[in-house]
C-alpha cells in the first residue's frame, strides 16, 4: 500500500511538471531598429504576426517580443544585447538591422563602416548562440523606394546586404533576405517610380502594406 502511494505521488508529480512543459511558451524576440520598435503597433508587423498565431491556434505556444529602438545600428544592438533580449532567455532571435548604419552616414555623418558592422554583427550572433538559442538575421531593405538602383544610398545597402548573406553563411545560421524580396517587390508594384508610397511611408519606414510585407517574409520561419 505504502509503495502505491508513493508511486501514486510520483506519477503525479510527472503529470504536473508535464503539464508545465507544455504551458511554457517559445520566446521569440524581434531585435533592431525604428522599423521593429513600430512592429509592436497596432499595425505594426509584430502584432499582424501575433494575430497570425491567434488564427493558426499557435498562440500559446509563442511569446513574441519586439526589441526595436529608433536609430539603432549594429552597436547599440551589441551595448543592450544582454538587458534586451539574452536576460530574457530566448527561443529564437531575428535580427534586422543594417539601415541607420547605411542611413546616418549620409544623414548624420555616424554609420558604421562595413568591417565594424561584419565584426559586432558577428559577435551578437557568437552570443545569442552560447546561450543554445536559434538565430535568424535579415538584410536591411531599403531606403528610397525607385526602381534600378537608382536611390543614392542603393549601393552602401547592396554591400551591406551582402556582408549580412556572408555571415549567415560562414555563422551557419538561416537568412531573411529582406533586401533581395522587397527590391523585387518594388520593381513589380511602383510603375510610377515613386520614392514612397509602396511599401514604406517616407522611403525606409513601413507602411501598412509593407508591414504585411513583413509578416509574409517571418512567418514561414515561426511556424516551421
Amino acid at each position: 500500500m505504502k509503495r502505491f502511494i508513493v508511486f501514486s505521488a510520483f506519477i503525479a508529480v510527472i503529470v504536473f511538471l508535464s503539464a508545465f512543459t507544455v504551458m511554457q511558451k517559445k520566446k521569440i524576440i524581434f531585435f533592431g531598429d525604428s522599423i521593429t520598435q513600430a512592429g509592436v503597433a497596432p499595425n505594426g508587423y509584430i502584432t499582424l504576426l501575433q494575430q497570425m498565431l491567434v488564427k493558426n491556434g499557435k498562440d500559446k505556444a509563442f511569446d513574441l517580443i519586439g526589441a526595436g529602438i529608433g536609430g539603432n545600428k549594429i552597436y547599440d544592438l551589441y551595448l543592450r544585447l544582454e538587458d534586451d533580449v539574452l536576460s530574457k532567455k530566448p527561443d529564437l532571435v531575428f535580427i534586422y538591422v543594417g539601415i541607420n548604419d547605411v542611413w546616418h552616414k549620409r544623414s548624420y555623418g555616424t554609420g558604421t563602416d562595413p568591417d565594424k558592422f561584419e565584426k559586432f554583427y558577428n559577435k551578437i550572433i557568437d552570443k545569442i548562440q552560447s546561450t543554445g538559442a536559434k538565430v535568424v538575421i535579415c538584410t536591411p531593405t531599403v531606403v528610397g523606394e525607385k526602381k534600378g538602383y537608382v536611390n543614392e544610398l542603393d549601393g552602401d545597402l547592396n554591400k551591406y546586404s551582402e556582408i549580412v548573406r556572408q555571415i549567415a553563411k560562414n555563422k551557419k545560421v538561416e537568412l531573411i533576405d529582406l533586401h533581395k524580396t522587397i527590391v523585387d517587390y518594388i520593381n513589380a508594384h511602383n510603375p510610377e517610380n515613386k520614392n514612397s508610397g509602396i511599401l514604406t511611408t517616407d522611403g525606409v519606414h513601413m507602411n501598412d502594406e509593407g508591414n504585411r510585407f513583413l509578416v509574409e517574409q517571418f512567418w514561414g520561419h515561426i511556424k516551421s
